[in-house]
């Protein structure tokens, strides 16, 4: 028996896809290229002379149909997308609280009881080592400072990530882990321009700002962070906004900001310091009364800070 070629068997197979694709893309009747496609898929047909070129395709598609998205989320038999906010991503399975059946109905007390007894052997084997419980509780932590900083869930995901690389480099041996989990979650902010100061960060953290600088240093130097200084004007929106500065003080502020960092004011300076004396003197500037205690109360400096800035602000504008 002859055996054919590479070389052959591979002419005789693009002439039978040519052949199929060409059976599929034009009209055998009148040979038009012009085939349209119904909704469901389950039909084409050519438009000009209307033929049926194909029928009773395979409907790859869901049996149920939606028509917008709170239906679509409802019906949909996946799960959720793999989250590094979470110390499994999400893959593990979840017994609901409810004691009921699928149909709604309430379940026995025999039934109740065994549920009980498997919803706690669930929550014991999701978590098999004292790793996984350090990462269940450090993005646990993760979570709930970045819900009360209000930043957004992309930034979550690169702070979790950093502490997964802490956790897997053994960064974490005896260091705190709330330190390590604010820490990450302050160089995310960081690294993604999110204007977070540490003040505000500490805020909402478990430990003390002088650890949370600490153990910044540490894991930037470890992880080889390349995280560039911050940049006051990102602050100077969020700061006006609360202080009810009109569009005028935000564009001199602006302005005050450029002269300051060509001039080199900002090396070693707080960033939320400067764009507080900018604030400062650019609504002195507009005529708009603004308190040096009301801006440190919202920039979380202190009003003798503002009055430093100030001054080394104003005489790089030489304005008298």
């Amino acid at each position: 028996m002859i055996r054919p070629t590479r070389r052959q068997e591979r002419d005789i197979e693009t002439e039978y896809n040519s052949d199929e694709q060409e059976g599929v893309q034009s009209c055998p009747e009148c040979e038009s290229s012009v085939l349209l496609t119904n909704e469901d898929g389950s039909e084409i047909a050519c438009e000009d002379c209307g033929l049926i070129v194909e029928e009773e395709t395979i409907d790859r598609g869901p049996e149920w149909r939606a028509f917008n998205h709170q239906e679509r989320q409802t019906k949909s038999r996946v799960g959720a997308p793999i989250t590094q906010t979470m110390h499994d991503k999400g893959l593990t399975t979840n017994i609901d609280w409810k004691d009921m059946d699928a149909s709604g109905n309430a379940l026995s007390a025999e039934k109740r009881s065994q549920i009980h007894r498997l919803r706690k052997w669930q929550g014991r084997i999701r978590t098999k080592d004292a790793g996984e419980r350090n990462l269940r509780f450090a993005l646990s932590e993760i979570d709930r400072m970045a819900s009360a900083l209000g930043i957004p869930r992309t930034v979550r995901e690169v702070a979790c990530v950093m502490y997964r690389r802490a956790l897997n480099e053994n960064l974490i041996q005896g260091r705190s882990i709330e330190g390590i989990a604010t820490c990450c979650l302050y160089a995310a902010c960081r690294s993604e321009n999110i204007p977070r100061s540490l003040e505000e960060v500490s805020d909402v953290s478990r430990v003390g700002r002088t650890e949370i600088g600490r153990s910044y240093t540490y894991i930037g130097r470890e992880l080889d962070l390349e995280i560039q200084p911050v940049n006051p004007k990102q602050y100077v929106p969020r700061f006006c906004s609360e202080l009810g500065s009109s569009d005028a003080v935000k564009a001199k502020t602006n302005e005050i900001l450029d002269v300051s960092i060509a001039e080199g004011l900002l090396s070693g300076k707080s960033p939320t310091s400067c764009a507080a004396a900018a604030i400062y003197a650019a609504s002195l500037l507009c005529n708009e009364q603004q308190t040096q205690r009301v801006i440190a109360s919202d920039a979380q400096v202190t009003e003798v800070t503002i009055r430093n800035r100030y001054k080394e602000q104003i005489d790089a504008m030489d304005v008298e």
